[in-house]
């Protein structure tokens, strides 16, 4: 009788090492839902229905009672997730386990099932599922171990439709107390579907769940370093467990009710090594930031500097198309005689001095608002001497700005410094029959000169080319002169946009209208 009393006390010690469900762990309730989806009409998938067969039977091994559904439309997976959380409610541990594709949305994560019609972005919200309710159903149990494994951060199915780039799946925010969160990559990554039969998330953890005595942190951190190794990829894990979990206890420490005996030298050692490897991967992360940080000073340096320069030289254009204030000198007799013009200039004269000592010592408001008042003031000289039938001399004019081979003056005249040709500043300003186009040169007296003509075709080609800013020119049709036609027919021209001719009119009488820029040969 005792012989047969040993016997039986061996054979359960057998069974209990064989089969780790019969384990003092395995005492409380272990319930599983697995979930794998491969058959999508947009971005279809090998491994996903193969790794949640596989991660059945294990689990089934591991004493877990598994609910597995393959290639599962909406309407099944909110059915199994709900059923999921009612069986949670009795107690003991939770794990889920989803295989298949993912996506995240303004930083929430959904899973997509099969038949999912997704065309916008702002569809996922109905058609697929909120991970979230993964975490309210096991909040709502309250069993108080619970486990999420996804590899579900595959490449985005429906990225051309949608308006964010972002990749993988977000980070969870906030869990129940006691759970773990594994993703099959780091956040915002992407991870690899696999060329065999499992993905090399789900292969690693297949190889490590079933090993004795290894907490699930052992297990997560021993998944991580092979597929990092294999891949690059970085599996992720989130965790607000207040235990130490084993899928299969060793003997060295067993587990009653989340109570466990004192850990070993070894675990000690494994936690220490995976609390470093913790800690350099938030040096890294940190270091990465801290260089992103760094990149954006330098690059708002740069664009500071730009806006300095540029301002600087806004400035200095400013200023140097300034137009230096000179007194206003008679060119002939008869303008000294002429007591109005004497008077107005002598006016004009001590504006002048008045301007040219309050410029290094005035503020721009005040000092803008008299040159203004000066130049209105010359304008008006310039009428009166032009409706007496006298022109102000043509004296050096001063230099105001360059482009180019184009020099501009103060008088209102631009040098072409490589035909020698003196252009007036702008056209007549609107549009005229051709004959006053002649009279209007006639009576023109830009910059004091009274020589001034209407351009060839050849000038006006040459000049719109170049395309210089120094001349404003306010219409693309505008007058030549072709001395290879009667006196009474002249060329219309017509300019595009780009500065190309792209046509010509023969004009004969006064019927049609254009603009007119006086030219004139240097001296």
């Amino acid at each position: 009788m005792k012989t047969m009393i040993i016997k039986v006390f061996l054979a359960l010690c057998i069974l209990v090492l064989v089969n780790p469900s019969l384990s003092p762990a395995a005492t409380e309730q272990r319930i599983a839902l697995v979930i794998g989806n491969s058959a999508y009409s947009s971005g279809p998938l090998k491994n996903p229905v193969n790794d949640a067969m596989d991660m059945a039977a294990t689990l089934k091994k591991l004493g877990f009672k598994v609910v597995l559904k393959k290639n599962a439309n909406l309407e099944t997976m909110e059915g199994a997730i709900e059923d999921f959380g009612n069986r949670l409610k009795k107690g003991g541990v939770g794990l889920f386990y989803y295989a298949g594709h993912g996506v995240q949305v303004n930083g929430v994560n959904y899973l997509i099932p099969i038949g999912a019609k997704v065309n916008k972005e702002s569809d996922v919200r109905y058609k697929a599922v909120n991970a979230g309710q993964i975490l309210d159903e096991m909040a709502n149990a309250n069993n108080g171990l619970n486990i999420v494994i996804l590899d579900a951060c595959r490449d985005n199915p429906f990225g051309k439709s949608f308006r964010s780039t972002s990749r993988g799946l977000a980070i969870v925010s906030n869990s129940p107390t006691g759970t773990f969160i594994s993703y099959s990559t780091s956040p915002g990554h992407v991870a690899n579907d696999g060329e065999g039969k499992n993905s090399p998330y789900t292969k690693a953890l297949l190889e490590n769940i079933s090993k004795p005595g290894l907490t699930i942190n052992d297990v997560f951190m021993n998944v991580r370093s092979k597929v990092k190794k294999q891949t690059g990829q970085l599996p992720w894990e989130l965790s607000s467990l207040e235990g130490r979990f084993f899928f299969v206890p060793g003997s060295s420490k067993m587990v009653v009710d989340g109570t466990e005996s004192k850990p070993s030298t070894k675990d000690a050692l494994d936690d220490e090594s995976r609390k470093l490897e913790d800690e350099e991967l938030r040096l890294e992360n940190e270091k990465a930031l801290l260089e992103k940080k760094k990149a954006l000073a330098e690059k708002r340096q740069i664009i500071e500097a730009e806006k300095a320069a540029l301002a600087a030289k806004e400035k200095e254009q400013r200023q140097a198309e300034k137009s230096t204030i000179t007194t206003v000198s008679p060119s002939a007799s008869s303008e000294i005689d002429d007591p109005i013009l004497k008077e107005k200039r002598e006016y004009l004269r001590r504006m002048a001095e008045e301007i040219n000592y309050l410029r290094p010592r005035h503020s721009e408001g005040p000092l803008q608002e008299l040159e203004s008042r000066y130049l209105e003031k010359k304008a008006e000289y310039d009428r009166l001497v032009l409706a007496m039938g006298k022109r102000p001399a043509a004296s050096a004019a001063n230099e105001i700005k360059r482009d180019g081979r184009f020099i501009a003056y103060n008088n209102g005249t631009v040098l072409d410094t490589q035909t020698n040709l003196t252009w007036a500043a702008k056209d007549n300003g609107n549009d005229i029959n051709m004959a006053d186009a002649k009279s209007y040169l006639g009576n023109y007296r830009g910059g004091g000169y009274k020589d001034w003509r209407m351009p060839t075709r050849d000038e006006l080609v040459r000049l719109y080319e170049s395309k210089t800013e120094l001349i404003k020119l306010t219409n693309s049709y505008i007058w030549s002169f072709n001395p290879s036609l009667s006196a009474d027919i002249d060329d219309q021209l017509q300019f595009n946009y780009s500065g190309k001719l792209s046509g010509i009119r023969r004009v004969k009488g006064g019927g049609a209208f254009a603009r007119v820029l006086p030219v004139r040969s240097a001296k």
